[in-house]
């Protein structure tokens, strides 16, 4: 490198470095009443750390967590549609207290008419309502399907006694529960299930008109502990239908008896295939292992088949699963079933698999599994390998919900087996999403009853990674922050960290804003490499044990070593909004020594100015020093912008100055461009700032500043840009990653706003359509033609 190129180098550098400290200096003043609590760190609003939880944000040295296994036979009435079953539960008490009672949650319950969830609903609008809103309605008021409890026995046969709250049952013991114990106890009770096409809800049959056949989706269907934890005690706030389920680990085998014709999608490992499984299904099992092809267990043909007589006899089909939250199955004699063993990165293989009727065709044997596999995969990669055998994909009534190794799913093809673009990326979105629950929360055991947004949110985000991995341009609606703008700046919203039965627009608060938020750390705060090992390390480390809210705010820091209590106090614990906006801009270059240059400089700012409205006008009028010219002197002609020979004389004598050094005179020949932008903070919410510079030559430079430039409070900074040309345009947030709610105020200069005026079709006076008078006229003249017709059938003279 050469001496005046460093000297040059050197300039530049000081040159920035000075003026962005003067910049800064002078942009930092403090604004108490905008942001001055953004950056205030999460004390109060966390809970103590203590030796059940870290402050790091890991289970402590005496983390612990209760054990529940199961026992369950389950009876399944088609014709009834009902179920009655019998649990042995065997309770382990791994808590440091002794228990008095138990609380079992009794979810059915919320189908009963006079539960809490249909006592605090409001009123349905009665001025336009479909007929499927109105049978619902009927429906829900006179059908009951609450679990009636038949008996809550002890180990030796005794009654317990028991008081139902609502969705809650407390069986009370006849002594103490010590730390370190366990208790057996037996719980018999049925229930009728409920219609789902006509009441919704998570679980329940679809009726088959044209062929009389019915689908079961079985969940909440068995009595459940509910969770005893260090931080809430016993979770047993009622079912109300938003916050779904906080549970224990287990073990269960659960024997399921249905009609012997029946093919049944379980939580679990299949223990009884010899007696319940055709030989041509087990070889096709064991082909699809062999051949890692995706295969046909029981084919469409069979499948239909299978529909046209039922079976008088039963079968039962036991299931086990080690170390699950939940349980739930599935049972029809309509099911197609198809099976791909999936290789997962640091597991066995594991059988992916879909059960689905042949209204489900030809979507579902195209899209279903593969989509179950890919997220085997993706999630796998971004969090742990799939610790368990199977994963399930079942299509029936429930639109779309999950359970451990198994999941319900909703969308079909219309009945000539096409379908629109929604519906395929609809199911493939939602087989990717519950199938991500196994992720979160099902081994990521969160507290669903009161924080909705620890399983959706984070499994949304999971979901948006997947869904890109999927294929280039997948139509997903969740992740990017510019699909988020429109809620930020919405009313009635409420912080992410609400409880769910209070939440607002409950699918944006706790999917897509918690979603959004960990891609904007992924993507524009943390960066990917460090988002993605702490991600990584908080679903690590909670695995099969339950993390609250501070847990990830506390591990996602303590893996990066990047403060993020602002982030979280503002996405998490505010509804506030983001709105940059660049103010100002000015251009700066190196002035010149030589008045030459200098005035010349100045000469052109000034004659540039605009002329005022009244010289404009003024021209052409008569001056009195036309009438009188001696009044005209030296200043009339004097110019101060003309250079002078003192001017000159002044610049030669600074040229032979030996004084000034020659990294001094280097300064002056600087040529790049200064740009000195004014960024301000319209919205509450602080976040970094990303400025993309477009140069004269049509390349791009882009500044990125991290949000620690708001730190004090400030409302506006000014920050400088160097560049080597002119900049033609600044654009803050070019690639729409901070969520900003407000783009026009983010170029500068303005853009100009297209948009296009499309005409339309004139309406008459009365509104579209034909008026009451036309359509009885128009009925009079069909009913005319069609008694001419008649007449003219049978021979008769038309009437005069």
């Amino acid at each position: 490198m050469t001496h005046s190129k460093q000297t040059h180098n050197l300039t530049r550098r000081f040159l920035l470095a000075s003026a962005a400290v003067s910049a800064l200096a002078a942009a930092f003043a403090f604004s108490p009443e905008v942001g001055e609590d953004a950056f205030r760190q999460l004390h109060q609003e966390l809970p103590t750390p203590g030796p059940y939880r870290t402050a790091s944000g890991a289970p402590g040295h005496e983390y612990w967590q209760q054990k529940v296994d199961y026992k369950i036979d389950v009876h399944l009435d088609e014709e009834l549609r009902h179920i009655n079953a019998v649990e042995r539960i065997t309770y382990h008490n791994h808590s440091p207290d002794a228990l008095t009672y138990l609380w079992v949650a009794l979810d059915p319950n919320i189908m009963g008419p006079e539960s809490h969830s249909v006592a605090s609903s409001m009123a349905p609008s009665l001025d336009k309502p479909s007929y499927g809103s109105m049978h619902r309605f009927n429906t829900r008021r006179t059908f009951d399907g609450t679990c009636h409890i038949e008996a809550v026995l002890d180990a030796a046969g005794e009654e317990l006694h028991t008081a139902i709250q609502d969705t809650m049952m407390r069986v009370d013991l006849p002594e103490p529960l010590k730390p370190s114990e366990a208790m057996d106890f037996t719980i018999a009770w049925n229930y009728a299930i409920n219609n789902s096409k006509e009441m919704g809800g998570r679980t329940g049959y679809e009726h088959f008109e044209k062929d009389d056949n019915v689908l079961f989706e079985m969940a909440q269907w068995f009595p459940r502990l509910c969770a005893y934890s260090d931080l809430v005690g016993w979770q047993n706030k009622e079912f109300l239908g938003s916050g779904e389920f906080t549970l224990e680990f287990g073990d269960y085998t659960v024997s399921i008896t249905v009609p012997e014709d029946h093919v049944v999608a379980s939580t679990g490992v299949l223990q009884n295939s010899d007696e319940v499984l055709l030989l041509a299904w087990k070889d096709r099992l064991t082909q699809a292992k062999q051949s890692g092809e995706l295969t046909f267990i029981v084919t469409p043909e069979e499948a239909k088949a299978n529909e046209e007589e039922k079976a008088t006899g039963t079968k039962t089909w036991t299931f086990q699963a080690e170390n699950v939250r939940d349980f739930a199955w599935a049972s029809s004699r309509k099911f197609i079933w198809d099976a791909l063993y999936q290789p997962v990165e640091g597991v066995d293989p594991v059988l992916a698999m879909s059960f689905y009727p042949n209204e489900g065709e030809p979507l579902w044997s195209r899209y279903s599994t593969r989509a179950v596999a890919h997220t085997l995969v993706e999630y796998s990669k971004h969090t742990f390998p799939y610790p368990y055998p199977v994963a399930i994909s079942v299509n029936g009534p429930v639109g779309g919900m999950e359970y451990p190794m198994i999941c319900f799913n909703g969308p079909r093809p219309e009945e000539d087996g096409t379908y629109s673009k929604r519906t395929k990326y609809g199911l493939i979105g939602v087989v990717i999403h519950e199938v991500g629950h196994n992720w979160f929360p099902m081994i990521v055991n969160s507290d669903e009853r009161q924080w909705t947004w620890m399983d959706e949110g984070l499994n949304t985000f999971v979901q948006f990674l997947a869904e890109q991995a999927w294929e280039e341009k997948y139509p997903g609606r969740r992740g990017e922050a510019r699909h988020i703008v429109g809620y930020m700046s919405s009313e009635n919203q409420r912080p992410i960290m609400t409880g769910s039965e209070e939440l607002l627009q409950f699918g944006s608060n706790a999917y897509a804003k918690p979603a959004t938020a960990l891609n904007i750390l992924r993507e524009t705060v943390m960066g990917r490499e460090l988002f993605d090992f702490a991600f990584k390390e908080y679903s690590n480390r909670w695995r099969f044990k339950r993390p609250e809210p501070a847990d990830l705010f506390r591990t996602l820091e303590d893996a990066s070593a990047v403060d993020l209590d602002w982030f979280w106090r503002g996405w998490f614990f505010s509804t506030d909004s983001v709105d940059q906006a660049l103010t100002h801009v000015t251009h700066y270059r190196m002035g010149s020594p030589d008045p030459a240059v200098s005035k010349a400089f100045r000469k052109q700012q000034r004659d540039s100015k605009p002329e005022s409205i009244t010289v404009i006008r003024n021209k052409g009028m008569k001056r009195l020093v036309e009438t009188y010219p001696e009044l005209l002197d030296f200043y009339n002609e004097f110019d101060d912008l003309d250079v002078t020979p003192q001017d000159t004389k002044s610049y030669e004598k600074f040229l032979e100055d030996k004084k000034i050094e020659g990294k001094d005179r280097a300064l002056y020949e600087v040529d790049d461009h200064f740009y000195v932008v004014t960024i301000e903070r319209i919205g509450e919410l602080v976040m970094p700032v990303i400025v993309d510079v477009e140069l004269k030559d049509g390349s791009h430079q882009e500044f990125r500043w991290p949000v620690q430039v708001w730190r004090r409070g400030n409302t506006s900074i000014k920050k400088l840009i160097l560049t080597d040309q002119e900049v033609v345009r600044f654009t803050l947030d070019p690639h729409l990653e901070i969520a900003d709610t407000e783009l026009f105020n983010n170029h500068w200069p303005r853009k100009i706003e297209e948009k296009r005026i499309d005409l339309q079709e004139n309406r008459k006076w009365g509104g579209g359509g034909k008026n009451p008078m036309q359509k009885a006229k128009a009925a009079a003249e069909g009913a005319k033609e069609e008694e001419e017709k008649v007449e003219e059938v049978s021979g008769a003279s038309p009437k005069k």
